[in-house]
């Protein structure tokens, strides 16, 4: 499954029901920069080349459409001046703000590949049915994914995101089927 930062969903904390706008930060507003109003962003996103001048993002908890000015690498991250941002102390305003782009925004996935927000609250079922209870976090480790199932007795069970336990993800019919190897569920 490809990464992508964690969705945010305006007023809510559990996954998006069906047309509900979603979130996705690409970026943290670090400091102003020079003169012109540029700001010091570390980036977020697997998708660095999603942002060009024109992008229209979201920064802040309020959402506040912007747009990017001008754009450059610097170090580790970017600096970025948004149109009508023109000084350091206009600039100053956003510092320590999360950037989003709107999740409709995002690029395509290759077949087979899934954005952290479309599987989270996802039914997880095993081969023959049984119902496991709800795909609750995805923690990332260095080798694989771990998926936190939440058991409806309160439980949780740890999945390892690998072919032999993940055996599909259905998104249409909101499941995930896994294969309980030895050891998975005790």
């Amino acid at each position: 499954m490809t990464v992508e930062n964690e969705p945010v969903n305006p007023g809510q904390t559990s996954s998006p029901a069906s047309g509900e706008l979603v979130y996705l930060s690409v970026g943290i507003l670090r400091r102003p920069h020079g003169l012109s109003g540029e700001l010091l962003m570390d980036v977020l996103t697997d998708f660095p080349q999603r942002l060009s001048v024109g992008t229209r993002l979201f920064v802040g908890e309020k959402y506040a459409p912007m747009t990017i000015a001008s754009l450059r690498g610097h170090n580790d991250g970017l600096l970025v001046r948004f149109r009508g941002l023109d000084n350091p102390e206009a600039a100053g305003k956003y510092r320590g703000k999360t950037v989003f782009v709107s999740a409709n925004d995002r690029p395509a996935l290759p077949e087979g590949e899934f954005y952290h927000h479309q599987v989270i609250g996802l039914r997880v079922v095993n081969e023959a049915d049984e119902e496991l209870g709800s795909l609750s976090e995805i923690l990332v480790t260095g080798a694989n994914e771990v998926y936190i199932v939440k058991r409806p007795d309160g439980r949780e069970l740890l999945l390892p995101a690998i072919e032999d336990v993940i055996l599909k993800i259905d998104l249409e019919a909101g499941l995930v089927r896994v294969r309980l190897l030895p050891g998975l569920d005790e």
